[in-house]
């Protein structure tokens, strides 16, 4: 088992910037991916955002590219959020990639972006 406490979320006014981070305990999860995922009101959960334990790979929505970084220091998650918008209002998830897929989930935390 693998629990994921994420933390971080705030209010900002757009153009500012919040950082996530997301602690793992439990089951060691250096040899899986991990990722930051989000749901907005009224709408499916989406992919922000993922990397694996050597930070060889990461991938981003295009959405977020150039504006959002992830990185990962041993059992620790962050995503660096910078010039934010209202459209990136939303509860932000971070979870882990087994051979089953995302199977491990944080908690959540709310991100509200005004304009």
């Amino acid at each position: 088992q693998v629990h994921l406490v994420t933390s971080g979320g705030g209010s900002v006014q757009a153009g500012g910037s919040l950082r996530l981070s997301c602690a793992a305990s439990g089951r060691p999860v250096s040899g899986y991916r991990m990722g930051w995922f989000r749901q907005a009101p009224g709408k499916e959960r989406e992919f922000v955002a993922s990397i694996v334990w050597t930070s060889t790979s990461i991938l981003y929505a295009e959405s977020v590219k150039g504006r959002f970084t992830i990185s990962r220091d041993n059992a620790q998650m962050y995503l660096q959020m910078n010039s934010l918008k209202p459209v990136d209002t939303a509860v932000y998830y971070c979870a882990v990639q087994t051979s089953r897929g995302y199977e491990y989930w944080g908690q959540g935390t709310q991100v509200t972006v005004s304009a």
